[in-house]
């Protein structure tokens, strides 16, 4: 195989991979923007407001140096709900259970034979918080995680448009290199 063929299939190959990762960086534009705007779009419908002011006095320093960027704002980004899950939803949780967790509340709870006393009451009713409180988590847990897969596509795209960009300026130089080694072989042919 000559060098001028070998230019030529190695360039065109590029040029295919380039289109490949333009395509791809589009589509991981799109579900990026997707994702986000879903994500954004969901929490904000919930009408949560970070909390601020006296309701970061209660809680530990760690969880009040986690919420106090937000303090105030509305919950309706990524780290925001994984702040608000974390470190304000946990922090009540585990206060009102004395670091019990839902599953050993609900055994204690389970285990009582006689559930209509006063104390079965407020078990029942701290179990139930409980599990609210955990169903609440999961559902800003998952959008935090779906937010960091759009913010994750959205720096995928960049690799992928920097790759085609790459790949198609290496396209074109093997192109003009396969024109000039055309170009050379004549003169060779030509001069003998």
């Amino acid at each position: 195989m000559d060098r001028k063929t070998l230019d030529k299939l190695l360039s065109a190959t590029g040029a295919v991979l380039a289109a490949v990762l333009l395509l791809g960086g589009i589509l991981l534009v799109w579900a990026g923007s997707f994702v986000n705007d879903q994500v954004s779009s969901q929490l904000s419908a919930q009408d949560i407001t970070m909390p601020e002011g006296g309701a970061l006095e209660s809680l530990s320093d760690e969880d009040r140096k986690e919420l106090e960027p937000f303090a105030g704002q509305p919950l309706d980004g990524a780290r925001q709900a994984k702040a608000f899950a974390d470190h304000y939803i946990y922090a009540h949780m585990m206060a009102s259970s004395d670091g019990r967790t839902y599953q050993q509340v609900s055994a204690e709870y389970n285990a009582l034979d006689d559930k209509t006393t006063e104390e079965a009451q407020e078990l029942g009713n701290l179990r139930r918080s409980l599990l609210d409180g955990n169903t609440l988590r999961g559902t800003l847990l998952t959008a935090y995680a779906f937010g960091t897969i759009g913010e994750i596509a959205l720096i995928a795209s960049g690799v992928a448009f920097g790759g085609a960009a790459l790949l198609g300026v290496l396209s074109v130089l093997g192109f003009r290199h396969a024109k000039k080694a055309e170009v050379k072989r004549k003169a060779d042919a030509a001069a003998a």
